[in-house]
Order: C-alpha cells, then structure tokens, then sequence
C-alpha cells in the first residue's frame, strides 16, 4: 500500500505543495474549486432552499385550513425561514472554505490535492499509481475529474471527503471537485499523462482511453 497522505506544514515552499518540486518536473497548472460549484451541485443548496419554501407554504395552506390565527402562521413561516437562512448561510460558508482552502495541481509527474477546511493535508497522486481518470460533467464547461487508483492502493473516504468520487465508498477515487474550467483542466491532465507514458513506458498503462486521446488530439493540434 502507498502512502498518498501527509499532514501539511505552515510553511509552503511551493504554493500547494508539501515540498520543492524535484529536478525535473515542472507545474503545468494549478487551480481550485468554484465554491459556486462546490455550493450548487455537492451540497445542494438550492434543493435545500427550496425544501424550505414546500415547508413554508405547508404551513401557510395548513394553518388556513386549520383556521390558525394569521399571526400563528407568519410566526410558523418566520421561524421557517430563519432556520433555512441559517443552514443555507452555513453552507455556503463551507463551500467558501473549501475553495479557499483547496489548491490543486498538476505536474509533469503527478497530481497533487492540498485540502482542509480545518486540518490541511495534501494527497500525492503519481501517474504510475493511476489506473483511471473519470471526468464528471456539471453545467457548461465545468465538471469534476476523479482519479481511480491501482488495486493496491487505499485512502480514506472520509479524511478524502469532498474531495472524493460520491458513492465510491469501496474504493475512494480522489477528485478535482467543482473545477469551472474542467474541459481545459482535461486536456492538460490528458496531455500530462500522455506525455509521462513516453518518457516512462514501463509505466501502467491502464489509465483511461478517453484522456489518452484527448490528449493526443491535443498534441496533434499543436
């Protein structure tokens, strides 16, 4: 098994990284997630918002059934509404922090997650312990990528989470949530991989087709 996790420092030397990079590999991007994104579609704000509104009018056609005083049901709708404000204002607040907090970054060699709303940590995930890379389409150009590791290799779904494929419980795949620009963010993922394959080809070569050839149209393009 390979450890992929370490405690982050106070002290980056390198913005998103637990360390120089070593000679040889250079940064070919880095970003975070849009806690627009992170907000919309992994904690579901609007779905939660909007469970609050089929509660308030509930209550408003229950108590006028019922023949409730008016001012029993603008006090029920009232504490409603404060409850959705501050749950949803709670949330939000997190997915701030969580792009705030996250910095990804690709390199001619790996990927790196340095993540942690309350205890950073950064997750090293070589492309030689790549098996498969998943890309996960939002709205438009943005999307999520995962990264599904060799048979051998575990983390932690929790310690991951949200930085993690949902529902992958099993085996945890670790992700690149919510990215804004994910289609560009693939092709320079795909490229990288690519472009690691060729100058290491005892390398596993069970990473995903699709980046494979994204990557080569890419380079075709060039």
């Amino acid at each position: 098994m390979t450890q992929f996790v370490a405690r982050e420092h106070e002290y980056e030397p390198v913005p998103g990284l637990p360390g120089k990079l070593p000679a040889g590999e250079t940064i070919l991007w880095q970003g975070r997630p849009s806690a627009a994104l992170v907000s919309r579609h992994l904690l579901k704000v609007r779905w939660i918002g909007g469970y609050f509104v089929v509660l308030a009018l509930w209550a408003v056609i229950a108590g006028l059934y019922d023949g409730q005083p008016l001012g029993g049901i603008v006090f029920s709708v009232a504490v409603l509404t404060a409850l959705a404000a501050v749950l949803v204002a709670m949330l939000e607040l997190f997915a701030w922090a969580v792009e705030k907090t996250t910095l990804y970054t690709i390199t001619t060699e790996r990927v790196v997650i340095r993540f942690g709303v309350a205890l950073s940590m950064t997750v090293n995930l070589p492309y030689r312990r790549v098996g498969r890379v998943s890309i996960g389409k939002l709205s438009g150009p943005s999307g999520s990528m995962a990264l599904a590791l060799l048979p051998d290799d575990r983390l932690s779904w929790l310690i991951q989470w949200p930085h993690v494929r949902a529902w992958r419980f099993s085996h945890p795949e670790p992700s690149l949530i919510c990215l804004a620009d994910a289609e560009q963010v693939s092709d320079v993922l795909a490229l990288a991989i690519l472009q690691y394959r060729q100058r290491h080809p005892h390398a596993s070569h069970s990473v995903g087709s699709s980046l494979a050839s994204t990557a080569a149209q890419g380079a075709a393009a060039e």
